[in-house]
């Protein structure tokens, strides 16, 4: 994991953007905020359908596939697991059906039955970057 940076000396509060996720600074946020305590939390901001490069998947399930592995990349550089997921919200582009059955079958592959995390699905007009479908963050705890 890169080298935190602490919000103030005295904060719990220490961010990280993990090697692997493309650089956010630039558009205003951290791909991760840790707050350590009695138990750690993880705070993993939108992770959407792009590489480490910032290069957008094409479709909507490449996007969504592309979205969880960011979010494992960023659970594996805080040594937790999809194990340690509390709480997913899914930001989804002209939601649909198909595209609900999409996320399922594809949160399938990662999350064991009976372990899913509690998720809200949010149907938006649109997310940060033109052509962007779907846009995942997450809360773990460990």
């Amino acid at each position: 994991m890169t080298q935190p940076v602490t919000a103030h000396p005295a904060s719990p509060v220490e961010y990280h953007n993990p090697a692997g996720l493309y650089d956010p600074v630039p558009n205003g946020y951290s791909h991760m905020a840790t707050v350590t305590g009695s138990t750690r939390v993880l705070l993993i901001s939108g992770q959407g359908g792009e590489n480490a490069h910032g290069e957008l998947a094409p479709d909507f399930r490449s996007q969504v596939r592309r979205a969880l592995r960011n979010l494992m990349i960023a659970l594996t550089a805080a040594d937790m697991t999809c194990r340690n997921v509390a709480r997913l919200t899914a930001l989804v582009v002209d939601h649909d059906e198909d595209k609900l059955t999409v996320f399922g079958e594809e949160m399938a592959l990662v999350f064991q039955p009976g372990a899913m995390p509690a998720c809200t699905l949010i149907p938006v007009p649109r997310l940060a970057l033109d052509g962007m479908l779907f846009e995942l963050e997450g809360t773990a705890y460990a």
